[in-house]
């Protein structure tokens, strides 16, 4: 399948609960911005997929495992990558990681399942073979 995307990511204050660590749900927020700017860097724009192709990627299902709390401040590593790639979904298989001193820990890592719904009947379509042609190819 496709090679391993990677999105840096700072953790800011706006992230953290009472104590100084990342909110769990964030990690999820940091997921989806990795996703994102994976298909950005094959050429494709969500806005332009529901205007020419008429589809939207929605969530599915996710199962995150959190192994090491960030905290404020952190520069973390977002992976994006795709285990497994059908007519109507993708499953990403994605990591947060920290990079100290040249010792990579791992924080959250997380399966998440993407559908591609027909943006106007929200009903699941078949992802556009442009779409499927280049992430099929890498």
């Amino acid at each position: 399948m496709s090679t391993t995307f990677v999105w840096p990511v700072r953790v800011y204050y706006e992230d953290t609960d009472t104590a100084g660590v990342v909110y769990y749900a964030n990690y999820l927020k940091f997921m989806e911005r990795a996703r994102t700017e994976w298909l950005r860097n094959f050429g494709f724009e969500q806005d332009v997929l529901i205007l020419d192709e008429k589809v939207i990627f929605v969530v599915r299902s996710v199962a995150v495992d959190y192994h090491l709390p960030a905290v404020f401040n952190d520069a973390l590593e977002v992976t994006a990558g795709i285990k497994q790639f059908g007519k109507v979904s993708m499953d990403f298989q994605q990591q947060v990681v920290r990079n100290t001193g040249g010792r990579e820990e791992l924080l959250a890592s997380g399966l998440i399942r993407i559908a591609c719904l027909d943006s106007e009947t929200l009903r699941p379509k078949q992802i556009p073979s442009p779409i499927a042609e280049v992430l099929l190819s890498v």
